[in-house]
């Protein structure tokens, strides 16, 4: 594994790692969120699952990929 690759998948883990973390208290988040708005609630949760193929679309796009 040379430095570049050793790079992208260390990139690629914290990445996964940020995402699952908020995956993991997204229902608690919803919940929240869901008593002041169910419209809000809606909005986060459309916007986290956009945002993590939004991240890696553009570090696809950043390396030229």
């Amino acid at each position: 594994m040379d430095k570049e690759t050793r790079s992208a998948a260390i990139a690629a883990a914290c990445i996964m790692f940020g995402f699952g973390l908020t995956a993991y208290f997204m229902p608690n988040i919803m919940l929240a969120v869901g008593s002041v708005s169910t419209a809000a609630a809606g909005v986060i949760a459309v916007a986290f699952v956009c945002a993590f193929f939004l991240i890696f679309w553009l570090r696809g796009k950043s390396r030229g990929g």
